[in-house]
């Protein structure tokens, strides 16, 4: 997920003197809005949607099929920009957050119109779990894992879909869950008898909203939602839209249920349990997992490619994964947390794919493919696997299904 700083109510002018003054895209062509698939979102998006190029007087389209539709990979920057120039001109429920790196993208962003966020759920009237011995659920390579990381003495059920995180409290293999509020909510519409006790996390990644994301060309229809967006918010159209996704009006001042620390000290986080659900993520850029039954080992690296792994990670990866891939603002890159001993469910392709398509933040996907691999060659060696005499090439570790159990270097 990426980021916009959101832009002030500026057309509320244009409204009033008449948006009809403005050049008529919908006598230009007609809209094409897709969607993410698997968004918990999905249903709301399309009601805004619908209703802001109502209002904008603009003729559009909504794609039933979304982005990316069946692929497991998840959706990258470049994929993404390459759908809003072949596939369809606006993409709703696009999530963003002001802590997020956006610099390097060529997308414009609408104003948001639902501003939510991760909260801490567990089973109704289940009460306060012990620390130490409590499970915690988090989505896969998201804001939610980075969150629940930040907590002390928790095993972790790591899944890969919000709805399953949501359903791990449900079905009681977790105590609680960090989950984006709308997944709760959607997670609600379809089990009407489930209900989760819901209170508030601080953390600089729990704030997000959603947008509409164009094309960089796109500028006048960008104003033209934004003015239907001011318009309807004005009215309280919005509002009635939104009220059952919004936050609970309670929870900005709801306590925290469990400290959460920016920076964990150092052994503070135990991680006892780990686990990774199957199951087809939606959204950007998650982590493909691996066949249970693959057995094919790591494959080789040389330490010039270490070393070599090692200078690009210092200039282009510390910042954000920490000068001893401990984490910062992005996860953590060694550790249990990362690549668990024995049974790890994340394969040497899914890392190297969402690697090469997603980092670094500031310019995803640009490096040349054999810098990604001497990357990948330096991020094995970090994680226990000894340099060889083999050359591991970006083919090689696009192709490889090993898992990534990480140990001691013997």
């Amino acid at each position: 997920m990426k980021n916009i700083r959101s832009t002030s109510l500026i057309f509320a002018t244009l409204i009033a003197a008449g948006a009809a003054s403005m050049p008529s895209i919908a006598a230009a062509r007609t809209v094409r809005v897709c969607m993410f698939p698997g968004n918990p979102t999905a249903a709301l998006d399309t009601s805004v949607a619908r209703e802001v190029f109502r209002v904008a007087g603009i003729a559009a389209t909504i794609s039933e099929k979304g982005i990316k539709d069946g692929d497991d990979d998840g959706v990258s920057t470049h994929e993404l920009v390459k759908s809003l120039a072949h596939d369809c001109d606006v993409v709703a429920g696009f999530p963003v957050s002001s802590n997020a790196d956006q610099r390097g993208t060529s997308m414009l962003y609408s104003q948001p119109y639902l501003h939510s966020g991760y909260v801490s759920i567990a089973p109704h009237g289940a009460g306060a779990a012990t620390p130490e011995h409590e499970t915690i659920a988090a989505t896969y390579s998201s804001p939610s894992q980075l969150i629940a990381v930040q907590q002390r003495y928790a095993h972790y059920d790591l899944e890969n879909t919000s709805e399953q995180t949501v359903n791990a409290v449900a079905t009681k293999r977790a105590q609680r869950a960090i989950v984006w509020y709308p997944a709760v909510v959607a997670y609600e519409h379809a089990h009407p008898h489930q209900r989760f006790d819901v209170t508030s996390v601080t953390s600089e990644y729990s704030g997000w909203t959603l947008v509409f994301a164009l094309n960089s060309g796109d500028d006048d229809l960008r104003q033209r939602i934004d003015a239907a967006l001011t318009k309807l918010r004005e009215s309280g159209a919005l509002a009635r839209l939104t009220r059952d996704w919004a936050l609970p009006d309670n929870m900005h001042a709801a306590a925290v249920s469990r400290p959460v620390h920016a920076r964990p000290a150092a052994g503070g986080i135990r991680l006892a349990g780990y686990t990774v659900s199957s199951g087809s993520p939606f959204g950007g850029g998650f982590i493909k997992v691996a066949d249970s039954t693959a057995s094919a080992g790591v494959p080789s690296f040389d330490k010039e490619q270490v070393a070599h792994g090692q200078a690009l990670y210092t200039s282009s990866c510390a910042k954000c994964h920490g000068d001893k891939l401990e984490g910062n603002v992005g996860p953590a890159l060694s550790g249990p947390a990362f690549a668990p001993a024995e049974h790890s469910h994340i394969t040497v392709s899914g890392i190297f794919q969402y690697m090469s398509n997603n980092m670094p933040a500031d310019h995803p996907g640009q490096m040349k493919d054999a810098d990604y691999a001497d990357l990948m060659a330096f991020l094995l060696y970090q994680n226990g696997y000894d340099a060889g005499k083999g050359h591991l090439t970006a083919d090689i570790a696009n192709d490889s299904s090993a898992p990534l159990n990480a140990g001691p270097r013997k």
